[in-house]
């Protein structure tokens, strides 16, 4: 099957850069592109006419939100009630998982239906561990790898496993270790890879992503870049994210822990570290957690950054700053980890929050954002297949729709799309040359129940809150409503 979609705009590719070509066409013979440009003479099976649209590459998201998000409760808390989100000593001795299983199913499939509308064509997926038993397994990655299948995405996969899981005897939080579960859980991954590697007529590729990094003990660690350089696959660990973590990194090892990391060799290329903000410089960074330039070691072994800027204005961080990571020599790619994972609101959001937080306003520029969405994230991964439009390249899309009253008129596409579109105008996407959305909804799948069986997963999830809270406070009481219900 050849199809020719035509759009006022197409994002191309040529010379080592994304290309914006008016009143252009992009054409594939099933999940190949083998045209972007103008007057295709070939024969075509099928004709689209996108009109006044944006033609772009898919997104690539390396921290995409395969869960249903916890932001709406526990991203605005005080003192007073934090520490009821953590598990309390009692619920750690005795506690099964708050889910059944096809609960937990389902909330992958929502999930991952979510960063489809949104234009998120390849995914690292990340989920919450607090309502398992202990992390991810291989039978919850097998589900997420049979989601991706019949939704029809592109993914790196793997089950999280860590060593250590925080608890609160209600003033402080401690970490309860047991070495031999992440072990296991380490082990699953690697099993994990090996059965599911290729999968999905190569759509399904793995990753080995180990949780945060105060969750686990050096020889996971150093388990873990073993076996990723043994297997060839990419590594996702979440490190320099919270002052919290980095005084427990330097207590355990004396060290911050981006140079702990490089001790250990950890860093390298296809690694992947989400956040990574607590770095000496940094306005809330402590003098007292030392001097360095933690950046330049990331630089320096090819370790790339993954910017999520939904999350952090959420929770009160911010890469400082988006640029002065890159003219350092580091890749910044982009993640969601948040819900909805709209990727464009996040765009917007970092050229915002850097523009405020440098007073430049010529910084974190629109075209630097795109890049790090989709070239940048597939060079990260070794995949010049992705994250581009040009002939051999795969046929993954989306086109979005400038029409709407909301974005009024437009001017250069990119930053249009950035400034002044939103992922609800993504009204097509296609992936190896199928598709996915069309006219803003999914059609590999039926989600016509998602958004009730969604509810039922967030009222399920918060009213579980309150057995694993240290004071066994009511809902209203741990998480009490922004004004009173009347």
């Amino acid at each position: 099957m050849i199809t020719r979609i035509k759009a006022a705009f197409v994002i191309g590719h040529a010379d080592g850069d994304h290309r914006i070509l008016k009143d252009a066409e992009l054409v594939h013979e099933d999940g190949t592109v083998v045209f972007v440009g103008r007057d295709y003479q070939g024969h075509v099976d099928q004709e689209i006419d996108a009109g006044l649209s944006i033609v772009s590459p898919g997104f690539i998201d390396l921290n995409a939100l395969a869960d249903i998000d916890h932001a709406l409760f526990d991203s605005w808390h005080g003192p007073e009630t934090r520490l009821g989100l953590v598990w309390s000593e009692e619920y750690l001795k005795d506690h099964g998982p708050v889910f059944r299983p096809e609960e937990a199913r389902f909330r992958r499939e929502f999930a991952l239906s979510q960063l489809a509308r949104n234009g998120i064509t390849t995914l690292m997926p990340i989920a919450s561990e607090s309502y398992l038993q202990w992390c991810e397994d291989y039978e919850d990655m097998a589900e997420t790898a049979a989601a991706v299948e019949a939704i029809g995405l592109r993914a790196y996969l793997g089950p999280s496993y860590r060593t250590h899981v925080p608890y609160t005897d209600g003033e402080r939080v401690f970490l309860h270790e047991d070495e031999q579960q992440g072990l296991d859980g380490l082990s699953e991954a690697v099993r994990f890879a090996k059965d599911y590697e290729g999968r999905a007529d190569g759509r399904i590729r793995t990753a080995l992503l180990p949780a945060r990094i105060e969750t686990q003990t050096e020889q996971t660690l150093r388990l873990t870049r073993r076996a990723a350089d043994e297997l060839g696959i990419p590594v996702r660990l979440h490190a320099a994210q919270g002052l919290y973590e980095v005084e427990t990194i330097l207590q355990r090892t004396g060290l911050r822990p981006i140079p702990y990391l490089h001790s250990l060799g950890f860093l390298a290329e296809r690694t992947f570290i989400p956040h990574a903000w607590t770095v000496p410089g940094h306005r809330h960074m402590p003098e007292a957690f030392g001097e360095g330039d933690d950046v330049a070691l990331l630089a320096e072994t090819g370790t790339s950054v993954i910017f999520c800027p939904l999350p952090a204005a959420h929770y009160g961080s911010l890469l400082d700053n988006y640029d002065s990571y890159r003219e350092k020599g580091v890749r910044i790619v982009m993640g969601t980890d948040s819900a909805p994972p709209n990727m464009i609101r996040g765009l917007d959001l970092a050229m915002g929050m850097h523009k405020t937080s440098t007073g430049n306003r010529a910084s974190a520029q629109a075209g630097d954002l795109f890049r790090s969405a989709t070239l940048d994230p597939a060079e990260a991964l070794g995949r010049p297949d992705l994250g581009r439009l040009a002939p051999g390249a795969q046929a993954d899309y989306f086109v979005l729709d400038l029409t709407g009253h909301h974005i009024g008129p437009h001017a250069d596409p990119i930053r249009t799309l950035v400034m002044n579109a939103d992922g609800r105008d993504i009204t097509r996407v296609v992936v190896a040359g199928r598709t996915v959305v069309e006219d803003r909804e999914i059609v590999t799948v039926d989600t016509s129940d998602y958004r009730e069986r969604a509810q039922d997963f967030l009222d399920h999830y918060i009213a579980s809150l309150s057995i694993s809270d240290h004071a066994h406070r009511t809902t209203e009481e741990l998480l009490p409503s922004s004004f009173p219900l009347a």
